[in-house]
This record gives C-alpha cells, sequence and structure tokens, in this order.
C-alpha cells in the first residue's frame, strides 16, 4: 500500500514508510485507516499486517515495526525490554470494543455470567445443559497465547479481574489462529463457544448476553453498552509508538483520532473514542 504524507508540519512532499504490526482484532480496522490515509495522501510505503498484539509488541521491542495495534496493554517487563533497546514505548487509546461471547445460532442459551463463562473455558462446566442447554459437549474455542484478545479474556473473564488468580483455558480448548477462524467454526460447530471482538458480530453466530453475575443485567456489546462500560467484557484498542509520534507516524495518529478517523472506527463496528 503506498501513500505520500503532506501535513501542516511538513514542506514539500515527505518520503518514507510505515510498518503497523499486531493485532488480529484490529487489522480490519487498521487497513481501513490506511486506505482511506493512503487516497488523501498518495507516496509513503505502508503496510499493515496482523499476527496477534503479542507479535505486534515484540515487533516494537526489536524496532521492526514503527506502530504496534493491540489489543492489551504492554506487560512491564515488555515496556522494560523496549528501554533496554533504546525504545520507550508510548500508548494511544484509539478505540473501545466489547469482547463478544459466541455461539452457534441455533444453540438456545442467550444469556450467562462471567462466573459460568470462567468454568465453561476452564473446564469445569463440560455440558451445555448446565448452563440451560441442550445436552451437548460443550468445545470450547479460544484464540492463541500470543493474541492479545486471549490474554484479555484469561485476565477478565477466567481470572475475573484477579491478579493472584491462576486460572486458565482448559487443555481441551482449542486455540486458533484468528478471529475469523472462531467465526467460522462457530457457523458450523453446534457444540461451540468462542470469543472475538465486537468487529466480528455476525449473522452467522449467536451473541450472548454477559452479566457480572445473576444479580446484574444481561447484555451485548452494543455501542451504548461499551461506551458507557456498562458491558462486563470492554476493552480499550491501542497502538503503541516509539517514542512521541513524529513525522509520517504522528501524521497518521493524528489521522487516527481525528473525525474522520473515528468514523471509520464506527464503521468498522468498533466504538470510538470521542
Amino acid at each position: 500500500m503506498l501513500c505520500v504524507l503532506a501535513d501542516a508540519g511538513f514542506t514539500g512532499e515527505l518520503k518514507g514508510s510505515i510498518q503497523i504490526k499486531g493485532s488480529d482484532t484490529m487489522v480490519n480496522l487498521a487497513q481501513a485507516w490506511a486506505e482511506v490515509f493512503c487516497e488523501k495522501n498518495p507516496g509513503v510505503n505502508l503496510a499493515v499486517t496482523g499476527g496477534g498484539s503479542g507479535t505486534g509488541i515484540a515487533a516494537l521491542i526489536s524496532g521492526t515495526a514503527d506502530i504496534v495495534i493491540s489489543s492489551r496493554t504492554m506487560k512491564e517487563k515488555e515496556i522494560n525490554k523496549a528501554r533496554e533497546n533504546g525504545i520507550q514505548p508510548n500508548e494511544i487509546k484509539t478505540a473501545l470494543d466489547g469482547l463478544a461471547v459466541v455461539a452457534h445460532p441455533a444453540n438456545p442459551v442467550s444469556k450467562i455470567t462471567i462466573d459460568e463463562l470462567s468454568d465453561i473455558f476452564t473446564g469445569k462446566i463440560k455440558n451445555w445443559k448446565e448452563v440451560g442447554g441442550m445436552n451437548l459437549r460443550i468445545v470450547i474455542l479460544s484464540r492463541e497465547v500470543n493474541s492479545g484478545t486471549h490474554v484479555y479474556f484469561k485476565e477478565h473473564v477466567l481470572r475475573k479481574g484477579n491478579e493472584k488468580s491462576v486460572e486458565e483455558f482448559s487443555p481441551a480448548a482449542l486455540l486458533m489462529p484468528s478471529s475469523q477462524a472462531i467465526a467460522d467454526e462457530i457457523s458450523q460447530n453446534a457444540n461451540a463457544i468462542g470469543y472475538y471482538g465486537m468487529g466480528y458480530i455476525s449473522s452467522k453466530q449467536k451473541v450472548i448476553a454477559v452479566a457480572k453475575d445473576k444479580n446484574s443485567p444481561y447484555l451485548e456489546p452494543v455501542l451504548v453498552n461499551v461506551q458507557n462500560n456498562s458491558y462486563p467484557i470492554a476493552r480499550p484498542l491501542l497502538i503503541y509508538t516509539k517514542g512521541k509520534p513524529q513525522g509520517i507516524v504522528k501524521a497518521f495518529v493524528d489521522f487516527v483520532l481525528s473525525e474522520e478517523g473515528q468514523e471509520i472506527v464506527r464503521k468498522t463496528d468498533f466504538v470510538p473514542v470521542h
């Protein structure tokens, strides 16, 4: 993808390249930003690749990515590794996301609590009938360990935000290479349960409403519930840069945070930050 950049801070045409790498959840959003940015500014080389937030963060640490798209915050040890390499990670919130819990459209289960989800994904609950469904064995689908979505779901659902918890995904969980792979498997597997960012929701999967506990409202990951933080599995979608953004990178970040960039967030079914 080639694009050229003209910004008030520059004189003449700016040449160079931007490597954007990371979150599978955000890759479609980042590509949509890049396409419009390149249409407006044809000539700088701009590449967007996924692979997971962990992959992107590793690329930032090694200096091979200019911008990381991440669905989780960097861990302290990752920040320290980057600093050892002379890189100061700079975090920018670009959008909000609600993690959708999904099952096959024929599944009668329409609501579930965080406790029940934790018990399903750790393997304590093994049959759909235990949560009001049919007498079917539950097939657990998860993202792979380098996925920020995997990490966030483990920390906030399996471990319920308790930093001292050591709960892990069931060994029986099928680790899928992408959010789209989870969506595809759910659409053809009546036993399956999975999760992905709200931008992947489609009519081929059933979204299950989630409650913090049995006394709380059951909510779906729609814009208003994510924006007002009432949906229990909402999170920020982040960009990391090497220090404060400058030059081409700054212009791209400014575009992402602009009214037009935030409208792209809305059009890709995520939630704008402003």
